[in-house]
């Protein structure tokens, strides 16, 4: 989150409510208040929250109660399972990689939407809950390989916000893959960057800071 944040303020002034989309392999979204993480997706273990690549994401616990019954597999089998074989993965039944969910979808593998319409749906819950949480919303950042790369993912994503004053310029989106910029519409109450990320300089940044302090 801090690289991001870094990084966007190259961009423009610190605004006081941000949202964070860190889409990729592993997925998280991150409430920013005033500088501040507010709140995130992940829980305890990265298995909270958002379906990624192959993690499962939230799930009731009476689900996991049943497959735990039901399954014959053991708790150590069942935390494999919920960590390597679902996410995209399992709801497509064929691939994690986005670029190929898209590729499929196209020739009508429904799997492969059910796979990208679940987890744009996710995306879009977190934006909604926490601008709810936050009291508004001024910014809208995406980053990481999906949220960086995949204007599709941005604009399937931003569909339907309109009325939370996220307005996506198609345009602009289409041209911004892999570098940073804006992609809303002039006069988008909601500024929606991508912002690339910096994971490894991170923790580089981090362990030097602890080594050192």
């Amino acid at each position: 989150m801090s690289s991001v944040l870094r990084k966007f303020k190259e961009q423009m002034t610190l605004p006081g409510k941000i949202i964070i989309c860190h889409l990729g392999s592993g997925s998280t979204i991150t409430a920013v208040k005033d500088g501040k993480s507010f709140d995130t997706s992940m829980g305890f273990t990265p298995l909270e929250g958002m379906v990624m690549g192959t993690r499962i994401g939230t799930i009731d616990a009476g689900a996991v109660l049943y497959l735990l019954e039901k399954s014959g597999m053991s708790p150590l089998e069942l935390e494999e399972f919920f960590n390597k074989k679902c996410g995209l993965l399992g709801l497509s039944g064929k691939t994690n990689d986005v670029r190929e969910l898209i590729e499929l979808e196209k020739k009508g593998d429904e799997g492969a939407k059910l796979a990208l319409d679940s987890f744009a749906i996710q995306v879009k819950k977190y934006i909604g809950a926490y601008s709810a949480e936050m009291g508004g919303l001024d910014a809208l950042i995406f980053t990481a390989t999906i949220g960086e790369r995949s204007w599709i993912m941005r604009d399937r994503i931003c569909a339907g916000l309109e009325n939370m004053g996220i307005v996506l310029d198609e345009a602009i989106n289409k041209e911004t893959v892999s570098k940073p910029g804006f992609i809303h519409q002039e006069g988008s109450k909601v500024k929606i960057a991508v912002t690339p990320t910096d994971e490894m300089g991170e923790i580089a940044q981090e362990t030097s800071l602890a080594i050192n302090s």
